[in-house]
C-alpha cells in the first residue's frame, strides 16, 4: 500500500486530477448537494452513527460482532478512534493548503510538498493535509484485522471501510477540497494505526 502511495506522489498527478474538476474560476462542484450535503456532511454523520453502534455492541453485542470477544469488540472501537484521532492531529499541524486554495484554482497559495507542510508554508490558510473526511471510512480499517479468523467477514469490511473512504476522498476531491494524494495517505496511516493497535492488543480468550 506504501508502494502505491508514494508512486502517487512521485508521479506529480495530484494537480492533473484536480484539474479535471477545477479551473481559475475555482470549483464549479464545490456546493453541490450531492458532494457537499449528501456525501460531505452525511458522510461524517453517517460515520459518527456506525462509531455509536459499535460502542453499543461492544457491550450488548449484535450480527457479526457477536462471532468475536468482548477483547476484540473494544480492539475495533479503540482502533477507529484513534485512526480518526492520529488524522485530525497530523491534519491540524499541517500548512498545507487545500486545492481550492491553489492560484491555479483561484486562490492564493502555490503547490508545497505536504510532507514540508510543517516547515514551509504555501501562502494558504493550511490545515488540509491528510484527508480528514476521508477518515470517516478508512478509520474503521481495523475491523480487518478483528476478524480476520473468519475471513469473508474481514474482506467485507475491508471492501466496505476502504470503498467508504475512497468515495468519500474522492467526493472531496471534485469538490476542490482535497488532492488524491491526502485521500491515499490518510487511508495509509489508518492502516498503520489498525496494524499498530492489533499488534499491541494482548491476546484475550473469549
Amino acid at each position: 500500500m506504501l508502494a502505491v502511495v508514494l508512486a502517487w506522489d512521485a508521479s506529480g498527478l495530484d494537480m492533473a486530477a484536480a484539474s479535471l474538476f477545477g479551473s481559475r474560476h475555482g470549483f464549479p462542484w464545490r456546493d453541490h448537494w450531492v458532494l457537499a450535503d449528501l456525501l460531505h456532511e452525511g458522510g461524517r454523520l453517517a460515520s459518527w452513527l456506525v462509531a455509536v453502534v459499535l460502542c453499543i455492541g461492544v457491550w450488548w453485542p449484535f450480527g457479526v460482532l457477536r462471532r468475536i470477544s468482548l477483547s476484540r469488540r473494544l480492539q475495533l472501537v479503540v482502533s477507529a478512534f484513534v485512526a480518526a484521532t492520529v488524522v485530525s492531529l497530523v491534519k491540524s499541524s499541517s500548512a498545507t493548503s487545500c486545492p481550492w486554495d491553489m492560484q491555479d484554482f483561484g486562490g492564493v497559495a502555490h503547490l508545497v510538498p505536504h510532507w514540508r507542510g510543517w516547515s514551509v508554508t504555501d501562502g494558504g490558510s493550511g490545515h488540509c493535509f491528510p484527508a480528514g473526511h476521508a477518515s470517516s471510512g478508512f478509520s474503521f480499517l481495523g475491523g480487518w484485522f478483528v476478524f480476520r479468523a473468519w475471513p469473508r467477514v474481514a474482506q467485507l469490511w475491508l471492501a466496505a471501510a476502504a470503498g467508504a473512504g475512497l468515495l468519500f476522498g474522492l467526493a472531496q476531491q471534485m469538490r476542490g477540497a482535497h488532492f488524491m494524494s491526502h485521500t491515499l495517505w490518510t487511508g495509509w496511516l489508518c492502516w498503520v494505526v489498525a496494524w499498530g493497535v492489533d499488534a499491541a492488543w494482548p491476546e484475550v480468550r473469549a
